[in-house]
């Protein structure tokens, strides 16, 4: 009889000051999980992910029904897990509304990472660091159990991220890792290494730019593109999955990741930088 093949754990790291080991891939809020309706093709996307050693979930109230399948698919799992969700409010008010609505559809007591969601613009951080404004309840939250650390993300500008960085001691920071982010006003450039500094936790996004990034001879697969952000300085990826067999292709790349040499991350950078733009839409020039 021929044994069972032992699947190699999962590769984890420590996401910076939280002190808490994290697997390198976690399961991105996007994908089936941002839908409505489509609870029997999401749940299973979430168990695939448990089964595949994942330990890092994020969820948001602006992705459609995320949290409520996450309430659902989790169950005893949920205290072997870090849940990361986040508070789009800039205010008090609203922020504790969209708090105590997340602890309801996530079914739980608590949220191990409340992040600060999508700042853009100097006012953003007015209205959040006001009397009265989203990280007063952040704060009061994280006094009271309902949340564990407290985080910022953002996509379109680098310095909004750093002066939100300079304001309070944040906990981790959610931003964009892919090899055509280093060019103009970068996040890996300028944000990340000031969030080391601060021994914050790094949480990379659009790793894989909506599929763009694999265009990239130098890239060509998801697993390659996975490995270019696993060898960059950051702690956890999350990714958005369509299907279970998506999460098992990204658990294997995590699992077998090992560091890619320099020239060959400078070779993917020199291509990708050219075509920045497209790549990362999302960010202004």
């Amino acid at each position: 009889m021929v044994a069972a093949q032992v699947k190699k754990l999962m590769p984890t790291r420590v996401l910076g000051k939280t002190g808490v080991a994290v697997s390198i891939f976690g399961l991105g809020g996007e994908g089936v999980l941002r839908t409505s309706g489509m609870m029997k093709e999401a749940v299973p996307v979430i168990r695939r992910a448990l089964d595949e050693g994942v330990t890092y979930f994020d969820t948001a109230p602006a992705y459609d029904q995320s949290r409520d399948y996450l309430g659902a698919a989790l169950g005893a799992d949920r205290k072997n897990i870090f849940l990361a969700s986040k508070t789009h409010a800039r205010d008090a008010g609203g922020s504790r509304r969209l708090i105590e609505d997340s602890l309801i559809r996530l079914k739980t007591e608590w949220i191990d990472l409340l992040q600060l969601h999508d700042l853009r613009t100097p006012a953003d951080l007015d209205r959040i660091f006001a009397k009265g404004g989203a990280l007063e309840a952040a704060v009061k939250a994280r006094d009271e159990g309902l949340c564990r650390f407290i985080g910022i993300t953002g996509h379109q500008s680098p310095d909004i991220l750093l002066e939100a960085m300079r304001r309070f001691a944040f906990d981790t920071v959610l931003t964009v890792v892919n090899p055509a982010e280093p060019v103009g006003r970068s996040f890996m450039l300028q944000v990340i290494p000031e969030a080391r500094r601060q021994n914050m936790g790094v949480i990379a996004m659009k790793v894989l730019a909506r599929g763009r990034i694999m265009d990239l001879k130098s890239v060509g697969t998801s697993q390659k593109a996975l490995h270019y952000c696993f060898s960059k300085d950051m702690d956890v990826a999350i990714v958005g999955c369509e299907t279970p067999q998506e999460v098992s292709a990204n658990a294997e790349a995590a699992r077998t990741f090992s560091p890619l040499p320099p020239a060959e991350l400078a070779r993917m950078e020199a291509e990708g930088t050219t075509q920045g733009a497209v790549m990362n839409s999302w960010k202004p020039g």
